[in-house]
């Protein structure tokens, strides 16, 4: 390839041969542990075409993507939670600082001092880093609970749990069995951010995608096709944020 086409190596344990993942941010070629670097950019040179479709292809859908946020974070707009879109209320408060909580909807309980100093765009923009605060320990709670009911029934121990901001993934399990989950899975359906759980944890026996994997994830998520369709159709908005 030229030096106009950048793209990132990523060495993966899992792999058996090099593939190649185009996102709108990025080129990534996943490779074999032992895989020579030069074998790898013969590989991407041959794979250029292919790149480049791919690329304008990613491009196309991100300009017909919509994003489930409001332009402003303002009374009354919809915020994404759990499948669902919920009201956001805004109440003046003595609080030092924008705390969020959760009824049915959204309150964000505002300093007065905040509200009558700020412009309407930088208090939407104090309220929308609020709310990310509080869904990623939403998204960390629910982690926990669901890994309590999944760990004993499969026998699988992870040995940490993380909630993490990634641009790409939705879910890694590393080689000493530490899970890492996206936040972002907050705004999916609790189906959909459970089977990612399920996912993950059974990486620690499966190392793969193979047939065995995915008997395994169906012992217990007998559905787990139609959440993998799910976040398909609706990943690359989910990955928008808030």
């Amino acid at each position: 390839m030229n030096s106009k086409q950048v793209y990132q190596i990523r060495r993966s344990q899992r792999a058996k041969r090099a593939r190649i993942v185009v996102t709108a941010e990025k080129v990534e070629v996943v490779a074999p542990l032992r895989m020579p670097e030069r074998q790898i950019h013969q590989f991407m040179r041959a794979k250029l075409d292919w790149i480049e479709s791919a690329k304008n292809k990613v491009q196309r859908h991100a300009d017909t993507i919509a994003s489930l946020a409001p332009e402003l974070y303002q009374q009354g707009a919809m915020i994404p939670y759990l499948g669902k879109q919920y009201k956001l209320e805004i109440k003046l408060s003595q609080n030092r600082q924008i705390e969020i909580a959760f009824a049915g909807a959204f309150i964000a309980n505002v300093p007065d001092s905040c509200y009558q100093s700020l412009t309407s765009a930088a208090l939407s923009e104090e309220i929308r880093a609020a709310l990310i605060i509080w869904m990623r320990e939403a998204a960390g709670k629910l982690a926990a609970q669901t890994m309590g009911h999944y760990v004993p029934l499969y026998q699988l121990h992870p040995r940490s749990i993380t909630i993490k901001t990634q641009k790409s993934r939705w879910g890694s399990c590393g080689i000493h069995n530490d899970i890492n989950l996206n936040w972002l899975l907050i705004l999916a359906p609790v189906e959909v951010f459970e089977y990612v759980v399920i996912h993950e944890l059974c990486h620690i026996a499966q190392r793969n995608h193979s047939a065995a994997f995915w008997a395994l994830v169906a012992r217990y998520c007998h559905d787990y096709q139609q959440q993998r369709g799910w976040l398909k159709r609706h990943g690359s908005s989910l990955m928008l944020g808030l």
